[in-house]
């Protein structure tokens, strides 16, 4: 599974590697990062879209993940990658925004990574 984590704050990237090394290390999970909205979008088209999971942070500086969401479902809309949304404020507000706009899912910060595990069907090890 190819996941592509949108986060402008640095310790998320080390964060997922930490928490997926497992995953990382026997080849389930391929992580790909991206800092900003525009990122995302560069790699997406650089990659030929292979992302078949973005986990979007919803505030960051530049284009947020709200607006990198609509970019996504409205380019990648032949082979639509899931998108979950991740964010530090899980006001109503937010979220009903995100699922208007077509994320498949909503997770707040910090990510409980059992959780995200478990609705990504990736077995949890102790």
């Amino acid at each position: 599974m190819k996941i592509l984590v949108v986060d402008d704050e640095q310790d998320m990237e080390n964060l997922f590697l930490q928490r997926f090394r497992k995953e990382i290390k026997d080849g389930t999970v391929i992580l790909g990062f991206a800092n900003s909205g525009e990122q995302a979008l560069e790699y997406m088209n650089k990659n030929n879209h292979e992302a078949v999971l973005i986990l979007s942070d919803i505030n960051m500086p530049g284009m947020s993940g709200l607006q990198l969401l609509e970019k996504i479902k409205q380019k990648f809309n032949a082979l639509p990658p899931i998108v979950m949304m991740i964010t530090a404020y899980g006001d109503a507000e937010n979220f009903n925004t995100a699922m208007e706009l077509g994320a498949d899912d909503f997770l707040t910060k910090p990510v409980d990574f059992n959780l995200l595990k478990q609705k990504l069907k990736i077995p949890i090890n102790g």
